[in-house]
């Protein structure tokens, strides 16, 4: 890795190096977890709806520990966040293994969630700490590109490790157990504990972003709270279809699974560029056009099939790609003083906000399939008309970032002319 450290003693690149085999054990937990489901409910007699409590579990502890970790960054420092991490991981992984049981793999679901929420909880505010300016913008899309990298590498491992894979007359793989697919989120765990170890972290770089007070200071302002709000919907418009699109597109001809691996790749490709996207257009920049690409996405995916889905999922993807990183970003650079608490609240109300969404999407996934019905169409005819009026309603949610962060250009460039103008 070459010498890196700083003036400070903190080696900032190995700090990040560390980061991203954090967030990568974050996307197996996702990616081979979803893959072994099918396994677990057949060797466990579980039911569908158990199998959804149990991902559920997931959601649940991500934002839980993000909220606490954002609390008490400024106490007990980034350092011991990763260190709970680490042992919720590997407490989780074990008992994923061992348990055996229904409540088992509830709480070992849940500290998987725990340790995930810690990453983002520790990882954003020392990215944003360790890096300045347009750095920090590179670095903060470079360490989210390996949440869709990692669901990539998850699901090929998944693929391989349970149907196996045909090269010509060789078929390699296949048939290996769940258990082992999940020994593997074991591996980068062991990797991002190495790097981080007897490491020193980096110091907040204002007195404001480091006192609780000071930021709960910044959090209670017009443009905090405007952002909270765009943070739902843009966390919703990634989720919201990413979730169901899969399931609906099935019936129209496209590969449910050739649709993630291309959504997921482009997301990670995008964001190794977004620092680059960032320096020429501002975070506000950036999440305009990311909206009206999400817009365009989700819209066509809602009326075509077939060849014309994989279009579709490429603008989903572009669009999509720089939300999250960037929105955590905007508060980094743009709300400083809201420190690693405003960061943690901006990230959690994204995953309650899909955790919300998700059931009124799944209502009106039913509404839409009894009108389908009752207009005469049946089986897979009856699901494709349903699915596609539902996504024909999820426009809904980046078409309203469309309007918002056309606000917020605006709003940030009239900031921009007011303090240069105070400083002249």
């Amino acid at each position: 890795m070459g010498n890196t450290t700083n003036a400070a003693g903190v080696n900032n690149n190995r700090l990040f190096y560390a980061s991203c085999f954090a967030l990568i054990t974050t996307a197996l937990s996702f990616s081979i977890r979803a893959g072994i489901l099918p396994q677990l409910g057949e060797e466990l007699s579980l039911s569908a709806e158990q199998l959804g409590y149990i991902n559920s579990m997931w959601f649940l502890g991500f934002p839980i520990s993000m909220v606490v970790g954002g609390l008490i960054y400024n106490t007990v420092g980034g350092k011991i966040i990763m260190q709970f991490a680490f042992l919720a991981h590997t407490a989780g992984i074990i008992m994923t293994i061992y348990s055996g049981s229904y409540t088992g793999l509830l709480i070992s679901t849940l500290l998987i969630g725990l340790g995930n929420g810690c990453t983002e909880a520790a990882c954003n505010p020392m990215i944003a700490e360790a890096y300045q300016g347009n750095a920090m913008s590179k670095m903060m899309n470079r360490f989210h590109m390996w949440f869709p990298g990692g669901i990539v590498i998850g699901s090929l491992v998944s693929a391989f490790m349970t149907n196996g894979l045909n090269i010509g007359s060789l078929h390699l793989g296949g048939g290996i157990g769940w258990e082992t697919q999940i020994w593997v989120i074991l591996i980068p765990t062991l990797i991002y504990v190495y790097l981080f170890f007897g490491q020193s972290w980096p110091k907040p770089q204002t007195q404001e972003s480091n006192s609780l007070s000071g930021n709960l200071k910044a959090m209670v302002t017009p443009l905090f709270l405007f952002m909270i709000v765009c943070m739902a919907l843009t966390a919703i418009s990634e989720f919201g279809p990413q979730q169901w699109v899969g399931l609906i597109l099935a019936k129209s001809g496209a590969q449910p699974m050739i649709i993630l691996a291309l959504v997921t790749g482009l997301m990670a490709v995008a964001r190794y560029f977004g620092g680059e996207m960032v320096g020429k257009f501002d975070q506000t920049g950036v999440l305009l056009g990311s909206a009206v690409l999400a817009t365009i996405g989700v819209y066509l995916f809602s009326t075509q099939t077939g060849g014309m889905a994989y279009v579709a999922a490429i603008f989903f993807a572009l669009g999509i790609a720089y939300f999250w990183p960037n929105m955590i970003g905007f508060i980094a650079d743009k709300i400083p003083n809201s420190g690693a608490l405003g960061m943690s609240i901006i990230g959690a109300v994204g995953m309650f906000s899909s955790s919300i969404f998700q059931p009124i999407i799944g209502k009106w996934i039913d509404t839409d399939k009894a009108e389908a019905a009752a207009a005469g169409f049946t089986g897979d005819e009856m699901e494709l008309v349903a699915g596609q009026t539902t996504l024909g309603t999820m426009t809904i949610f980046p078409a309203i970032l469309i309007v918002l962060f056309t606000i917020l250009f605006f709003w940030v460039k009239n900031n921009k002319a007011k303090a240069a103008a105070t400083a002249a």
